[in-house]
């Protein structure tokens, strides 16, 4: 990957590598220092699978540098399209099953996929849809509606949860439907989370213009951070929505083996508890962004640990 205008993640992960063991060395140390949680997350998961969990967060962590650390546009475009090739020649080299080893000199990032995408037989389509969201946040800014918010998410965070269940072993249509609804309630928490960030940072905006009208809420008041009860009510009515999401999802809770279960509630439970607290702060996200004190993560892992979901 070419060029001194990409992030160190990005630089690195496209250094050739030797061989699979060195490449899957990448992605764990990629995680040990980009991922404050994964300490908690490496305990819940089986073991067999917390290799696979590096080699899948590496190729998330990359796109998604490339979709929000390229300052130019047409820059991100551009390096995206790259990796969205090396993506189909992994997929290409796996379909030609070159065996462990052949790869050498290939990326640590696709090297290492490669190995997790062989043993649990995952399709590319998820994997592709989240470059392809990146690619879109690359050209649209702003959604008129709430559906169109939601479509994006079946790109930008549906895919991750299916991935996930397929290294767990689940390929059925009604367990990803319901990971699907949990994965974009998590994804629409985060945007209301972050919605002067976004803006300001990225000139982004994801609240559905049609509530923004609806409430009376302006580009201007959010880039100047001044929350009013309008703004207060309208996230309020998107929260909601967000909830009901959040509530559907868990059905899928049951439907997982208990190795599993607790895991993936974790991943639940941890977006809820910031819809909790964009509640407490009286829905007020331009003045404050809400987050969870080191006091409320370790309850709610001790909750999950002990059994809670």
């Amino acid at each position: 990957m070419r060029g001194g205008d990409v992030p160190a993640t990005v630089r690195e992960a496209f250094a050739p590598v030797g061989s699979a063991a060195e490449a899957e060395a990448y992605t764990r140390e990629l995680v040990r220092t980009h991922y404050e949680n994964f300490s908690v997350v490496s305990r819940l998961l089986p073991k067999r699978l917390r290799q696979d969990f590096c080699n899948v967060y590496a190729f998330c962590r990359v796109a998604d540098d490339l979709g929000d650390e390229v300052a130019d546009r047409g820059r991100a475009l551009e390096l995206l399209g790259e990796f969205r090739r090396g993506l189909a020649g992994m997929y290409q080299r796996l379909g030609e099953k070159v065996t462990r080893g052949q790869g050498e000199g290939e990326s640590a990032v696709f090297t290492a996929l490669a190995e997790t995408v062989r043993r649990h037989d995952i399709p590319m389509k998820p994997f592709d849809d989240l470059i392809r969201a990146f690619e879109q946040d690359q050209t649209v800014t702003r959604y008129e509606t709430w559906e169109q918010v939601v479509d994006y998410c079946t790109r930008s965070a549906d895919p991750v949860g299916r991935i996930v269940l397929y290294m767990c072993g689940y390929r059925d249509e009604q367990r990803q439907q319901l990971s699907d609804r949990t994965c974009t309630a998590l994804q629409l928490v985060n945007f209301w989370q972050d919605v002067r960030r976004d803006i300001l940072e990225r000139d982004r905006i994801y609240l559905p213009m049609e509530a923004m009208r609806k409430f009376g809420v302006t580009e201007e008041q959010i880039r100047a951070g001044r929350f009013d009860s309008k703004y207060g009510d309208m996230l309020r009515e998107l929260c909601d929505r967000t909830d009901a999401m959040f509530q559907e999802g868990r059905g899928l809770l049951p439907l997982l083996a208990k190795e599993y279960r607790k895991q993936i509630a974790l991943f639940g439970r941890g977006g809820m508890a910031i819809l909790e607290a964009i509640r407490r702060q009286k829905y007020d996200t331009l003045t404050r962004r809400p987050r969870l004190s080191k006091w409320q993560k370790m309850k709610l892992v001790t909750f999950t640990l002990l059994g809670g979901t």
